[in-house]
């Protein structure tokens, strides 16, 4: 019981379900962007992207592939409006900031922590240090 109770009460709980929540939220909206647009898209193109009519039986039993196979082209369209339009923008953001955080310290020559470049004594060790131009 002591390791449930450790488990609930962690701090990365109540962001796990904050994420649970966010997530759930913007699965809605990229929901509606390819039901809205992409699905519209496809449809001009290539006719409507719904089989679930599509089955075959077998010894009077039915097996709706159709189902599973609309199921794994809205899955492919989904995960690729994310990636085009979430993942791949954020990256490139995120190493923009690195990029500019990187260049803002540089390590003690003596303890070897990070430092600011302008710093003439360490943080740390308290020794002194020559400014990085």
């Amino acid at each position: 019981m002591t390791g449930f109770k450790k488990f609930l009460f962690r701090g990365n709980l109540i962001e796990l379900a904050v994420a649970v929540v966010i997530g759930a939220a913007f699965t809605n909206v990229v929901n509606a962007l390819v039901r809205g647009f992409i699905g519209p898209l496809i449809a001009l193109v290539g006719g409507e992207p719904n089989y679930d009519n599509l089955k075959f039986t077998i010894a009077g039993t039915e097996f709706p592939y159709g189902v599973f196979l609309t199921a794994a082209i809205s899955f492919l369209i989904t995960a690729a409006v994310v990636y085009w339009l979430v993942v791949l923008p954020a990256t490139k953001l995120v190493e923009r900031m690195s990029r500019a955080e990187e260049a803002v310290e540089h390590p003690c020559p003596h303890c070897l922590s990070d430092i600011p470049k302008l710093a003439t004594r360490c943080r740390y060790c308290t020794a002194e240090v020559e400014p990085v131009a």
